[in-house]
């Protein structure tokens, strides 16, 4: 009688291998996914929010002084640059906000092969010294204004604005849109304390003093900055991935044409309505107070139930908020406006670079699928704020402000997405992944 074989029992793997966890060559360097960085990043370390403190520094010297032009429109526009139009004041500071983000497709794939630490320095570098020649330039001298604070300052904040970004998303993923909205709070943060300084300590001494000292405080935060993220921050190279974006680029190209209208203007329009200098000055700081909080909740609510679930409401409030302005002519009025249109609009720009790291399944590209959108992104931004300052008319001597804010609130509203398309993404986005 034949011996029974014995069935050997198969060989259990010690580890399962799944899509998340599977490491893909790059040439001589690995690529982790987006799950492993943020599980390394968030279960084992506390350096990651040094990383978050270091973009909100970065936030609050970038995007966070663009804020505050509707500062330097006004002034220009008074008194240091009063031989030119509106229109054409506006150019500087939307030349500004363009180069920050339309520089995005170069900026990104430099990130991407891992020079993050040589953006963060030359952008340092740019940034504080174009703000020191800004304040060296001459009355009536638009060319040197012009040179020193859109392409100088613009040049340095994209060096700055999108890699700080890009590697907050990096380093984590549970709570990817809660990180990312107290990091760019300091946006907002900024666009509160730079209006109040600018304004203050021109009064007490003059205004190129008073950039004189914003620069030395930006360049101290910068510096500072830099300090955190070399002692925090690491992060994988790796290949280059591009899908899903046209349609929220292509909203985000409408929207972007009106987004910013109030942030540049907003003074402007008080002054046009009789409210008081001494009131007027502290609506550009209201507007981003609640554009701190706008970037915060919502932010911490889009990690439960997704970020588009989040973003859509904002926008459609943001349009209500705008046309809402033909019935406002007081200072009390324009406050709970500034306020209002303040969280929600900050609730949107917080959201976007969440999206945009969502939409995403290869970290090594994430910094070049920002840049590509932040790039078409940025025609809207060059473009906006000067067509706004075109469609102002004077009627009996007052500017008539009607064609600027209906041009604004329609384009909140640009949301080019087929009732198919938005029931996949209600449907996607309600986890963290989409």
């Amino acid at each position: 009688m034949p011996t029974p074989t014995t069935a050997t029992a198969p060989q259990i793997p010690t580890t399962i291998e799944t899509p998340d966890l599977i490491l893909e060559e790059a040439g001589s360097d690995t690529l982790q996914t987006s799950k492993e960085v943020a599980d390394n990043s968030e279960g084992h370390s506390w350096n990651p929010w040094l990383i978050v403190v270091g973009t909100w520094l970065v936030q609050f010297c970038t995007y966070g002084y663009v804020s505050a032009f509707g500062v330097y429109q006004d002034y220009y526009a008074r008194e240091f640059l009063s031989n030119k139009t509106p229109s054409q004041i506006s150019w500087i500071g939307s030349v500004q906000l363009f180069l920050q983000y339309a520089l995005g497709v170069v900026v990104g794939r430099i990130y991407d092969i891992g020079c993050f630490h040589h953006l963060i320095g030359i952008g340092t570098i740019l940034q504080t010294v174009s703000l020191f020649m800004l304040s060296l330039t001459r009355r009536d001298h638009y060319p040197e204004v012009f040179l020193a604070q859109a392409v100088g300052m613009g040049l340095g904040q994209a060096m700055l604005f999108l890699p700080s970004i890009s590697v907050v998303s990096h380093h984590f993923k549970s709570h990817r849109a809660m990180a990312t909205g107290v990091a760019v709070s300091g946006a907002s943060v900024g666009g509160i304390v730079w209006p109040i300084l600018l304004n203050q300590i021109s009064q007490k001494l003059d205004f190129p003093n008073a950039i004189r000292v914003t620069a030395a405080i930006i360049g101290a935060f910068l510096l500072i900055a830099n300090s955190l993220y070399s002692v925090a921050c690491s992060r994988p190279k790796g290949l280059m991935e591009i899908d899903h974006l046209m349609d929220t680029v292509r909203s985000a190209f409408c929207i972007n044409l009106g987004l910013f209208f109030p942030y540049f203007y907003l003074q402007s329009y008080a002054l046009s309505k009789g409210i008081r200098t001494a009131l007027a000055f502290y609506l550009l700081a209201i507007l981003n107070a609640g554009s701190v909080f706008g970037r915060l909740l919502p932010n911490f609510l889009a990690d439960k139930f997704g970020t588009y679930n989040m973003l859509l409401p904002s926008l459609y409030i943001s349009s209500g908020l705008v046309f809402a302005l033909f019935g406002i002519n007081d200072f009390a009025g324009l406050t709970i406006f500034a306020i209002l249109y303040g969280f929600w609009s900050g609730s949107y720009v917080s959201l976007i670079p969440s999206l945009l790291a969502q939409l995403g399944t290869h970290p090594g590209e994430l910094g070049i699928r920002m840049g590509i959108a932040f790039s078409i992104v940025a025609v809207s931004l060059l473009a906006g704020t000067p067509i706004e300052g075109l469609l102002l008319r004077m009627q009996n001597g007052e500017l008539e402000w009607s064609g600027s804010i209906i041009f604004c609130g329609v384009h909140h509203d640009c949301l080019w997405l087929s009732g198919d398309d938005y029931l996949a993404i209600f449907v996607h986005s309600k986890s963290s992944d989409i």
